[in-house]
C-alpha cells in the first residue's frame, strides 16, 4: 500500500495495491490490483493515514458485487472499459478502418506515483493500443486527471471519444450545473439523478454561454454552506462533454472530456491523442467546492500577482465613433478619477467602421487614425495609465483584404461556407501562414506601442468547422489547440503583456483559456441586477481577480434598466474592477462619486483578490449576500444586496459565515452613500460606530438586513478588535 500527502514516499509497484493521497482536506483512494488500469475507491472528505491493513479493508468493503450481468464482479476504471462488463458509456471509443480495436482490455499495468500524482499506463497487444491516465491531487484538494492513448500498431486508429471519471457517493441525490445565453451567462438549474444519464455537450467550439461550467452532484438540499458536493469542469475552450451516469446497480459517475466530432482525430502508427485537464472539486457545501479551484488558480505559476489595474473600456462611450479628441477627453477624466489601464476597443483597424467588415485586417486605419495610434497612446501614458487594445484574431469579414487574399484560410466543409454569424466566417489558425499572420500583425502592434493588455474577443460559435486543407474533416480540436499556442507564444514574446478572454461576453470561461489568458469578461451585460447573479455562480469555479467586473452607464447597454451608481459599483467592486461608461459625459457630482467608489476599490482590493469568497445561504430569493474573508482571518467585506421586494419586511438578519469564532469583530458600513446617522430604521451596524460580534455570533445568528429599495445594496466592513 502506498499513502501519501504532498511528499514522495517510496513506491513499488509490484506489492502495492491501492495508493492513498491526501491534500487540503481531501482523500483519493484509488485501487491499482489485479494488473487493471485505475479505479477510484474513495473520493472525498479526508479519511487520515490508513494502515495498509484499513487500506485493504477499504477495498474488500467497497468491492464491487455480482450482479445479473455477468459472472465477475464489475470493476470500473477512471477510464472504464466494456470489457470489464461495465454496460454504460464506455471511457475510450474509436475504431480502426476494418472495424477492429473497438472495445480493447488493457492490461501489462505499470504504476507510477510521483509527489501527489499517479502515473498508470496499461496495454492492449490485440488492439495495438497504450493508454495512461494521470490522476493529481492539488495543495488545494482539488482532483486533476487526464488520459492519453498511444496507437502502437500499423494502420490508422479513430479516436472517437476518450474520457475520465469520477464515482460520488451514494448519497448523491441532486445534479446543479448552469446554463445561459448571450447576456444572461451561469443561471443555475437543478434536478434529480435518475438512473441513465444526464449529458452536457457543447459543439459551439467554444466553451458557451450554456456551458454547465460546474458539474455537481450532491447531498439533497444541499446549498452554499452545507451537503456534501462532488463537482466536474472540463478545462477545455472547444467542444466538450460533461455528464452524470447513474447505473441501475446505484453507482453513479461523474465524467467529461472533449468531444470529438467525426475524423477529428485520426492517429498514425505511434501517435497519441490526449484529453484536457478534467477537473473534480468535493466539499461540504458549495463555498469549500468553490474554494478548492481558487486556491488551484492563485498557486500557478502564471497567475496574475500584480496588482489589478481600475481599466477604463471606451466600447460604451464611442462604440465605432473613434474621434481622437474625444478619445483624449475620455483619458483626461479617467485619469482624474483614478483609473489605471486605458483600453481602445473595436474600431481603430482597417475598414472597421461597422461590424460586418474588417475583421481580419489588423492594421491601424489610416483614414481614422493618420498619425497611427501613438497620439491617443502618448497621452494615455503621460497620464500614467496603461494602454490596452481589442482584437477578435479568430474570426474573419469576407469584406476584408484578407478574406479576399486568403479564402481557403477559412474553417469550411465540403466547398462551402458555414452560415454567417454577426457577418463573420472563422479563420482556421491551424494553418501555418494564418497563424504566423496573425501573430506577425499582433506581435508588431504590441512593440510598436507597448501594448500593456488585450481584449482578445471571440464573437461566434463554430457551425460546420472544416479544415479544407485536409479534405475537410473537423477543426475544432486542431484549431483550439493552435488558438493555445498562439496565445502562448504571444506571452513569451511579450512576457508582461496581459491578455483577457472575452467571446460574447462570457462563453469561453474554462480553466484551459486561463492556461494562456489572464482574467475573462464574465458577460456582455454590466446591468448590476444581471450581474449579481452572473458573477455569483461564476464563483463556483472562479476567484474575483480573474473576473472583469465593470460599472456601467446609468442606462444599461443590454437591458436599458437604469441603476444608481451606487449599485452599480457595489457590483462591480468584487472583481477586477473597471469602468465602461462615456464618463466625459457624466456630471461633476458623477464623477467625484465615481472617484470615490475607485478609491474604495483600491482600499479593498487586495483582500478581495486573495480572500476567501464566501456566499451565505439567504432564504429569501430578493436577497443575495457574497463577501470575501482575509486568509488570516482578520478582515472581511460583505455585499448585501435587495435585487426586489420580499415578501417579508421588515427583512430579518443574515448570517455571515467563515469567521474566526474566537475573535471580536467591529462591523460598520462603508462606501460613499454608507449612513452617517442613527434613526429607527437603520441597523446597529450601519451607524457611526458601528457594533462589536464574535465570529461565533455572526455566523450563528448575524447582522439585520438594511431596509434597502429593490436594486441598491450596502456594504458590511468586519474587522477583528
Amino acid at each position: 500500500m502506498t499513502q501519501l500527502s504532498t511528499e514522495t514516499l517510496p513506491f513499488d509497484a509490484t506489492t502495492t495495491e491501492a495508493v492513498h493521497l491526501r491534500a487540503g482536506g481531501v482523500s483519493l483512494v484509488v485501487d491499482i490490483a489485479h494488473g487493471a488500469m485505475p479505479s477510484i475507491v474513495h473520493w472525498g472528505s479526508d479519511l487520515g493515514p490508513l494502515s495498509d491493513l484499513e487500506l485493504r479493508e477499504l477495498i474488500v468493503a467497497t468491492a464491487p458485487r455480482r450482479d445479473n450481468s455477468v459472472d465477475v464482479p464489475v470493476r470500473v476504471g477512471v477510464v472504464p472499459e466494456a470489457s470489464s462488463g461495465w454496460l454504460g458509456a464506455p471511457g475510450l471509443q474509436g475504431h480502426r478502418s476494418d472495424g477492429t480495436a473497438w472495445s480493447p482490455k488493457f492490461s501489462e499495468t505499470e504504476h507510477e506515483v510521483q509527489g501527489a500524482t499517479l502515473i498508470s499506463r496499461g496495454h492492449d497487444d490485440q488492439a495495438g493500443l497504450d493508454l495512461a491516465v494521470e490522476l493529481e491531487l492539488t495543495a488545494s484538494g482539488l482532483l486533476r486527471a487526464r488520459a492519453d492513448v498511444v496507437n502502437a500498431g500499423e494502420s490508422e486508429y479513430f479516436v472517437d471519444r476518450l474520457v475520465v471519471t469520477f464515482p460520488v457517493a451514494p448519497v448523491a441525490s441532486e445534479i446543479l450545473d448552469q446554463t445561459g445565453r448571450w447576456s444572461k451567462e451561469r443561471i443555475p438549474q437543478r434536478r434529480d439523478i435518475t438512473v441513465g444519464t444526464h449529458l452536457r455537450e457543447s459543439r459551439r467550439g467554444r466553451t458557451g454561454a450554456d456551458a454547465a461550467t460546474v458539474l455537481i452532484a450532491g447531498e439533497r438540499g444541499f446549498s452554499f454552506q452545507n451537503g456534501e458536493v462532488w463537482g466536474l469542469h472540463v478545462g477545455w475552450s472547444g467542444n466538450h462533454v460533461s455528464y452524470v451516469e447513474r447505473h441501475n446497480n446505484g453507482l453513479t459517475l461523474l465524467g467529461g472530456g472533449e468531444l470529438l466530432l467525426p475524423g477529428e482525430v485520426a492517429l498514425g502508427a505511434g501517435e497519441q491523442y490526449s484529453t484536457p485537464w478534467v477537473y473534480g472539486a468535493h466539499g461540504i457545501g458549495l463555498d469549500e467546492q468553490a474554494q478548492r479551484f481558487h486556491s488551484y488558480l492563485r498557486s500557478r505559476k502564471q497567475h496574475p500577482s500584480s496588482v489589478r489595474p481600475v481599466t477604463l473600456n471606451v466600447w460604451e462611450a464611442v462604440y465605432f465613433d473613434h474621434r481622437l479628441d474625444t478619445l483624449l477627453e475620455l483619458a483626461q477624466r479617467a485619469s482624474d478619477v483614478g483609473i489605471e489601464r486605458y483600453v481602445l476597443d473595436d474600431g481603430w483597424f482597417r475598414h472597421r467602421r461597422r461590424d460586418n467588415a474588417g475583421l481580419g485586417d489588423w492594421f491601424v486605419d489610416e483614414d481614422v487614425w493618420p498619425d497611427g495610434l501613438a497620439p491617443l497612446v502618448d497621452r494615455v501614458r503621460e497620464l500614467g495609465m496603461q494602454f490596452g487594445l481589442w482584437f477578435e484574431p479568430e474570426m474573419v469579414n469576407l469584406d476584408s483584404d484578407l478574406a479576399r487574399a486568403h479564402p481557403d484560410w477559412i474553417l469550411q466543409t465540403g466547398g462551402r461556407l458555414p452560415p454567417e454569424a454577426r457577418t463573420q466566417q472563422v479563420l482556421n489558425v491551424a494553418i501555418p501562414e494564418a497563424y504566423e499572420y496573425l501573430l506577425d500583425r499582433i506581435s508588431r502592434l504590441v512593440d510598436e506601442y507597448s501594448i500593456d493588455y488585450i481584449k482578445w474577443d471571440h464573437n461566434r460559435d463554430l457551425i460546420e468547422p472544416g479544415a479544407a486543407q485536409r479534405g475537410g474533416a473537423a477543426g475544432t480540436h486542431e484549431q483550439t489547440h493552435a488558438v493555445y499556442q498562439l496565445l502562448r507564444e504571444l506571452k513569451r514574446r511579450h512576457p508582461d503583456l496581459e491578455i483577457e478572454s472575452c467571446s460574447s461576453g462570457g462563453a469561453r470561461v474554462d480553466l484551459g483559456i486561463l492556461e494562456v489568458t489572464d482574467r475573462v469578461w464574465a458577460s456582455d451585460c454590466i446591468d448590476p441586477l444581471e450581474r449579481q447573479q452572473i458573477q455569483r455562480w461564476t464563483a463556483q469555479l472562479l476567484p474575483p481577480e480573474l473576473v472583469g467586473c465593470h460599472i456601467s452607464g446609468p442606462r444599461s447597454h443590454t437591458t436599458s434598466r437604469t441603476h444608481d451608481l451606487s449599485f452599480r459599483a457595489t457590483t462591480a467592486l468584487f472583481g477586477h474592477f473597471g469602468v465602461e461608461w462615456n464618463i466625459a459625459e457624466a456630471s461633476e457630482r458623477e464623477r467625484a462619486e465615481l472617484a470615490e467608489w475607485i478609491l474604495l476599490h483600491k482600499r479593498f482590493r487586495h483582500l478581495i483578490h486573495t480572500g476567501r469568497v464566501v456566499r451565505p445561504d439567504v432564504p429569501d430569493d430578493e436577497v443575495t449576500v457574497s463577501g470575501v474573508i482575509a486568509a488570516d482571518g482578520s478582515e472581511a467585506l460583505f455585499d448585501i444586496a435587495m435585487l426586489g421586494r420580499p415578501a417579508s419586511w421588515p427583512p430579518s438578519a443574515v448570517r455571515l459565515p467563515g469567521l474566526d469564532p474566537t475573535r471580536q469583530y467591529r462591523v460598520m458600513a462603508v462606501g460613499p452613500d454608507a449612513p452617517t446617522a442613527a434613526d429607527g430604521a437603520t441597523p446597529a451596524w450601519q451607524r457611526p460606530d458601528g457594533i462589536v460580534l464574535s465570529g461565533r455570533v455572526l455566523g450563528r445568528v448575524g447582522i439585520q438586513i438594511p431596509p434597502l429599495k429593490p436594486e441598491h445594496a450596502a456594504l458590511a466592513h468586519l474587522v477583528a478588535v
